[in-house]
């Protein structure tokens, strides 16, 4: 059941397909919404080693970096708030100022769902946004994530990479539970595995799936999921992907397997992460 959707307003040009698709998400399950916006003042006056004393050129960049910030997360909260007010969708702002990932985790615990830009969560035209803060994210522990991309797209599509493992099965068993979009169209692929155990595999994930409505098609694809998931998701034109990590000790991160890091900095359709 979807109740309550936390969202990530950081000023960026993901911020209104995240916003839209939270709306269009509350709208469909009856569900409130949380808008967050932090400005990372730390981040944003950071500028390395500069000459002692500092410099008046330095602090101007530092503060037309703030006035920037603050101008772009005071847009994309009034564009959030008009959206939610004209579609009738119950929602709160938290406007917050200082490290943000403290305030993202902790709200995480009170939320069924998190949508935030594939990848960029914060300014990253003031400073770069690093790509791997969605990993930070999951592997503090807020999950389901929805990762959209800066062109909204209708989710009628759904593809499921699924590798046997007990990471990639919950991120499955969590989508399908949540019956976000309850009339979209699966696809369930696997990869690498041999013929036997891919046919096995699909047919035990399949039937779980349709124990909760849907009815998904199977895909046996032999090669790399890391070099092939997301062609396979442009072939058949997917909307969302659903992935979850399918290796077994990475040392890169605790979490995510190459897989599911390749398709967070290179998809160009949403994911959904729920490792």
């Amino acid at each position: 059941m979807l109740k309550r959707i936390l969202v990530g307003l950081g000023g960026t040009e993901y911020t209104p397909t995240v916003a839209r698709q939270a709306i269009e998400l509350a709208l469909a399950h009856d569900a409130r919404i949380t808008g967050v916006s932090v400005v990372d003042t730390q981040r944003l006056t950071s500028m390395g080693p500069l000459p002692l004393p500092p410099t008046q050129y330095g602090q101007a960049v530092r503060n037309f970096r703030l006035t920037m910030a603050r101008e772009l997360v005071e847009q994309a909260i009034e564009h959030f708030i008009e959206a939610c007010t004209q579609s009738g969708v119950q929602y709160r702002v938290l406007k917050e100022e200082g490290e943000p990932f403290s305030l993202l985790i902790s709200e995480a615990r009170y939320h069924d769902l998190m949508v935030f830009g594939l990848r960029s969560l914060f300014e990253y035209d003031i400073v770069p946004d690093p790509h791997d803060a969605l990993v930070r994210l999951v592997q503090a522990g807020v999950r389901p994530i929805l990762a959209v991309d800066r062109d909204y797209r209708p989710v009628k599509r759904v593809l499921i990479a699924y590798s046997g493992s007990m990471e990639s099965a919950k991120a499955m068993k969590r989508f399908v539970q949540l019956r976000l979009w309850p009339e979209a169209k699966l696809r369930i692929v696997t990869f690498e595995h041999s013929m036997a155990e891919a046919e096995q595999l699909l047919g035990e994930a399949a039937d779980y799936c349709r124990a909760h409505g849907f009815d998904p098609e199977e895909v046996y694809v032999p090669d790399s999921a890391k070099q092939h998931l997301l062609s396979a998701a442009a072939e058949w034109d997917a909307d969302l992907l659903v992935v979850g990590n399918s290796a077994k000790n990475l040392l890169l991160r605790r979490v995510f397997g190459e897989t599911a890091l390749n398709a967070i900095r290179h998809s160009d359709r949403p994911l959904f992460l729920a490792q």
